[in-house]
């Protein structure tokens, strides 16, 4: 795990496979912002293959998010065709031959802690920007 995540208390994840229904087993909160990061699992092995957020701060301090917040990002959101992720996902673990992802998410903005969602993806990205010479591969760009 990386570092600057350790912070943010509320976090869960949860484990996806092609027959699984993602709205079915993401378990993060609707009306929330923050990052979440996708790992393949292969046996022993974890890869951080991508990380994405979710949460606008506004110039008087305030969170702007869309009504699904963090949930609706990871089963909603656009990936690899102009589609849900509760459908791309399956089709490119199948292309990819992934037969687990663990999806980790965090809230990076409530009561509690305020840091900006895409500041802290953006951390996450540069740290691994740092190590690996590249961005998670199913990051196109940040």
């Amino acid at each position: 795990m990386y570092k600057e995540l350790e912070k943010f208390k509320s976090s869960n994840s949860f484990t996806f496979t092609v027959n699984d229904s993602l709205e079915e087993v993401c378990n993060a909160p609707e009306g929330s912002a923050g990052i979440f990061v996708v790992y393949e699992i292969d046996g022993d092995s974890k890869e951080l293959i991508m990380v994405g957020s979710t949460g606008t701060v506004q110039n008087d301090g305030t969170l702007k998010t869309k009504n699904g917040g963090l949930y609706d990002k990871i089963v909603n959101g656009h990936q690899f065709a102009k589609t849900g992720r509760k459908y791309s996902w399956p089709a490119q673990m199948k292309l990819e031959n992934i037969s687990v992802l663990e999806v980790v998410w965090y809230e990076t903005f409530n009561a509690d802690v305020k840091a900006i969602p895409t500041a802290v993806e953006g951390q996450v990205l540069q740290n691994f920007l740092n190590e690996n010479a590249k961005l998670p591969r199913w990051n196109v760009a940040f």
